[in-house]
């Protein structure tokens, strides 16, 4: 079975945490092994678990959140086709 991009986004916390099936961490793990910007979120989000794993807080610049929505809805865009994404 093959999974598409949103699928691995959806269960990457799981996966990290080896909460899913044995079924769905295989189909991610194939996944990731031939998808880059899957394994480049899974790092994304692995670091972040390391950075914030020990409590320190990080102020983040302004407009930051606002900056990442708009980057993800463009890479959702256009990973599905929809739109391709806007320069930031």
């Amino acid at each position: 079975m093959v999974i598409e991009c949103k699928h691995v986004w959806n269960h990457i916390s799981g996966y990290l945490d080896g909460t899913l099936t044995a079924e769905e961490q295989v189909m991610i793990q194939t996944h990731l092994e031939h998808c880059e910007i899957c394994s480049a979120i899974l790092d994304s989000a692995r670091n972040i678990l390391v950075l914030t794993a020990d409590d320190r807080v990080f102020e983040l610049p302004v407009g930051f959140s606002e900056r990442l929505h708009a980057r993800l809805a463009a890479e959702l865009g256009t990973v599905a086709g929809d739109t391709p994404p806007s320069p930031m």
